[in-house]
Formats: C-alpha cells, structure tokens, sequence
C-alpha cells in the first residue's frame, strides 16, 4: 500500500473512533451524573474511560514481553467496563432524563452496589493505570537482541542459496598421474650412427665447509664471588644458643603447659628450634614432671 493510502486509512479509522466516542460519551455523561458528578465531571468522565482505552492501545502496539500483556489487560478491563455501562445506559430510560435517583442504576440492590462501584472506581483506576503505562512506554528500549537475531536468520539463508550447486551433476574426482616411469626410447638404425652418445662429465661438487659455533663468554661488570663463601647480610643474625640455653627457654614457656600439650611439635614451634633438639626438651621436661619418656 501506498503512502496515500495509507493516510486514506488512518483518517478512515479516526473518523470511525470519534464518531463511537461520540455516541459511548452520552452514556458516560449520564452514569456519571447519576453516581453525583456535576456538569463538568460529568462531561470529563467520558475521557477518563475511553481515554484510556485509545493510551492502552498505543502502550500495546509499543510495548512488548510482560509490558505488552499488562496493557492489553487494562485495555480489555476498561473496554469491558466501558460496555458495561453502556448496556446499563440502554436498560435504564430513566438515565437519559436524569431522573433516576441518585446513586440508583439498577432494581436489585447487590448489583446497584456493583455497578456504582465499578463507575466510581473507574476514574481512579485511569490516573493508576495511566500513568503506569506513560511511564512503561518513556521507558522503553527496542531490544537489540531481536533485530540481530533476524539480521543472522537473513544471512545465514543468503549464505545457505549462495551455496547451492549450480551444476546438475557433481564434479568429476581430480585425475591422478601415473607413478610409472615411461622407458627412455632407444637410437636405432641411422641415429644411431649420426649422433654418437658421448658421456657427460662429471661435475664435481663444491666443498662445503662447516660452520664452526662460536661461544662468546658473557661479560659481567661485577666480579663475582668465591663459592662457598656466605656473606655476612645472609647470615641468622640469632646467635647460636646451647642446650642449657634451650631447656631454660622450653622451661619458661612450657610453665602452664597441661602434660599432654607437652609434645615435640610444640615444643619446636614454641622455641622455634629442630626437631632433634625438641624431641630432647620434650624427654628432659617429662622426666621432671616425673611423666614418661617416650
């Protein structure tokens, strides 16, 4: 279709819209008056129903995913509501004149409360809903994803027909030379006799010479060491202690010790000394504790 007719369209359907908004807009103005809305409420309460319903139909064809089901709720909702209380306009005579008590659309007292319910709550559910839905569609990004998914479908099938054999019959399998050597053909009779063969010389090779490697020694600005020799900086600054030393040391720290924390392995770690000179404090300090000796 044409741009032209596409303008015809889009006219077409707005004449039809404001032309049902007309005759929905009598029966809104009178519910309204009946549930105690003056002039001007009266005569704004039909956009507040079928106001919403044209804000839910735009939020639908925007919207997408869990956005797009919440407005065709609400555009059924108030689309249902809105026939409602029309039906209940065409039942009722007495509306059109504003005759009808107030705060009365129907005989049966449950489904005058359920009528007057659902006419007053209409206008509070449009400023809620309403505005949900001005705020999902200010809010809304087209995913990326989606059109990167149909740009791939598009050219994975380019790719898939660009593929297709054009030839109806497969290509021969490629021809193989023949390994065999073909005899060297023989002078005879007066070929012979005309071109002698005469050997060719022999060319000998050139020498090749080897290449000799070459290792040149690293030069190091700084003369090193003698090996063995340690120096002073890496040396336990912690003099060397005897075994008098040591059992002093083991005494003091295993004072508050219970016999069975007195082991080797604590004793090393506490006194910070091998495991030769541990075992041997262990043995001294339980044999004054008057313990075992393992």
């Amino acid at each position: 279709m044409n741009r032209k007719g596409k303008t015809l369209l889009v006219a077409a359907l707005v004449a039809v819209v404001t032309m049902a908004f007309r005759v929905s807009w009598n029966a809104l103005r009178d519910i309204a008056g009946a549930v105690g809305a003056d002039a001007t409420a009266a005569t704004l309460y039909p956009f507040v129903v079928d106001g919403l319903m044209a804000l839910a139909l735009v939020a639908t064809l925007v919207l997408a995913g869990r956005d797009r089901t919440v407005a065709l709720r609400v555009l059924g909702t108030y689309t249902g509501a809105s026939l409602v209380l029309n039906y209940v306009h065409g039942l009722v005579p007495d509306l059109h004149g504003r005759t009808v008590d107030w705060g009365r659309l129907a005989d049966w007292d449950p489904a005058n409360w359920a009528l007057v319910l659902l006419a007053t709550s209409l206008p509070v559910g449009s400023i809620y809903f309403g505005s949900d839905l001005v705020a999902k569609v200010l809010h809304h990004r087209p995913a990326p994803i989606e059109q990167a998914t149909v740009n791939a479908d598009e050219s994975t099938e380019t790719i898939r027909n660009r593929s297709t054999a054009d030839l109806p019959v497969s290509t021969p399998d490629p021809i193989t030379a023949n390994p065999r050597t073909l005899p060297i053909p023989v002078a005879v009779g007066f070929l012979k006799s005309a071109l002698p063969l005469k050997p060719l010389p022999a060319i000998e090779a050139p020498a090749v010479r080897p290449i000799e490697p070459r290792t040149a020694a690293a030069e190091s600005g700084r003369p090193r060491r003698a090996t063995g020799r340690v120096p002073d900086a890496a040396r336990p600054s912690r003099p060397k202690r005897t075994a008098e030393q040591l059992l002093t040391e083991a005494r003091t720290a295993t004072a508050d010790w219970a016999d069975a924390k007195l082991t080797g392995e604590g004793i090393r770690r506490e006194v910070r000394t091998s495991p030769a000179n541990a075992r041997m404090l262990r043995d001294t300090l339980r044999a004054e504790r008057g313990l075992e000796v393992a």
